[in-house]
């Protein structure tokens, strides 16, 4: 049994003023990372208010990811090896051991559903338990067969019809309310990759949703107030997390993503996989100039070394890599559409992952989404090694600051469960909370 066995997902509790560690893991579609932080208590930051805690890291690592496509493990064993090994670097670096670990969601469907839940008052007055009941069927209703809440955030409470209540406890009242943005994934996604965790001797201490957590990195909290959708660009999906009044207030995402444009340029120049990829990396852009045409490089050709290379020209691949780029930034367009981020028709686009980092894809998102746009980097973090000052950086590094968050969501009364142990020999405690200082 599985922390997901009643649609909830496991939950980090609020910190307390005092230094703790954390681990990220982020289970990607072309890379894992994950990073070893201590977290000590700081004087508040006027750019980044939320944040009560600097992060310290002390250790991280970055491979290949394996078993893995579209944000969904595809093959258990692969999958396993590869976090392990993420792992094992990490706690090299950091010389600590690693037993639980914040896991980033970005499969699984996600989808973002602002819901309204009321109910009569028994006592005359709110109380926490009102509100723990009342938001607790919000979440029931939210989360359909097969799904499971990833974050439940309440935006704004109502007492006998009266919205824009921010703490109601205490006040009298015959009937409570609560709005809430609940996130959903497809449970299915979230229990292999908490069983791949388990398989791997650790715990999982919470699981975030990609986009949030990216937005958590990557946004001022004036952005945040003012209006902003993070566009979280990975390898296998592209999710999308908007937020006004500085709460998350939607959440969605599709499986187009960075190795779709690896797939493309290698069928479209007829290179292997590994030579596409590093062609993407290297040349990629989605902008054309007069003299791309007249641009020509070498590529082997896939599948006989012994073949002569052929001849593209740099306007050819930029030409593949801007077709589906723009397919994928419209596709963000209509999701944008849906969602409460098309009231505000000055807020901002921050773009994170990987796949943002193609040249000219500011340019083209600007153009096609009609909005400002920005690439997101974190934020607020002292000491980080060159290559994960970027944006593919943006969710390993949010999960860091994660709990320094977790006063703003509901969190289910926790169960006790028992320590599991399979005939593999691997432990199957889930959902066990943040070690001391949490």
């Amino acid at each position: 049994m599985t922390g997901l066995d009643r649609n909830l997902t496991p939950k980090t509790r609020p910190m307390q003023k005092r230094t703790a560690m954390v681990a990220s893991l982020d289970v990607g579609s072309s890379k894992i990372a994950c990073m070893i932080a201590r977290l000590r208590p700081s004087p508040p930051n006027e750019a980044l208010r939320g944040r009560t805690h600097a992060v310290e890291l002390i250790g991280y690592s970055q491979i290949q990811s394996r078993g893995v496509k579209a944000g969904s493990v595809v093959d258990l064993t692969e999958c396993e090896k590869a976090v392990r090994h993420a792992v094992a670097l990490a706690e090299r670096m950091a010389k600590v051991r690693v037993e639980s670990v914040l896991l980033s969601v970005s499969g699984g469907r996600q989808h973002g559903q602002l819901v309204e839940a009321a109910a009569d008052i028994r006592g005359g007055s709110v109380t926490s338990d009102d509100i723990s009941r009342v938001t607790s069927a919000g979440m029931r209703h939210a989360a359909g067969a097969g799904r499971t809440v990833l974050h439940a955030l309440p935006v704004g409470y109502a007492l006998d019809g009266v919205k824009g209540i921010r703490d109601p406890r205490g006040m009298v009242a015959r009937q409570f309310g609560v709005d809430m943005n609940v996130v959903t994934s497809d449970a299915t996604v979230a229990k292999n990759l908490m069983l791949v965790v388990e398989r791997c001797h650790l715990n999982v201490e919470a699981m975030a949703s990609s986009p949030y957590v990216a937005g958590l990195s990557v946004l001022t909290d004036d952005e945040a107030d003012l209006g902003a959708a993070v566009v979280e660009m990975g390898a296998g999906s592209t999710t999308i997390a908007t937020y006004s009044g500085g709460r998350l207030v939607h959440a969605s995402g599709f499986a187009l993503g960075g190795q779709h444009i690896t797939m493309d340029l290698a069928r479209g120049i007829g290179a292997c996989i590994a030579d596409a990829e590093r062609i993407k990396t290297l040349y990629g852009t989605v902008l054309t100039g007069g003299s791309d045409s007249r641009e020509l490089m070498s590529v082997p050709t896939a599948g006989d070394d012994r073949e002569t290379p052929q001849i593209v020209s740099r306007a050819t691949i930029a030409n593949i890599v801007r077709h589906r780029a723009e397919e994928i930034f419209e596709m963000v367009r209509d999701r944008l559409a849906d969602s409460p981020f098309a009231a505000e028709p000055r807020a901002r686009v921050v773009l994170s992952g990987g796949a943002s980092q193609l040249t000219g894809t500011v340019e083209l998102a600007t153009r096609i989404l009609n909005r400002q746009v920005r690439i997101g980097r974190p934020l607020g973090f002292g000491r980080l090694p060159n290559e994960a000052k970027g944006a593919s950086f943006s969710v390993p590094t949010g999960l860091l600051v994660y709990p320094q968050y977790a006063h703003l969501e509901h969190v289910e009364p926790r169960r006790t469960r028992q320590l599991r142990t399979g005939t593999d020999g691997y432990f199957g405690k889930v959902g066990r909370w943040l070690r001391e200082g949490f």
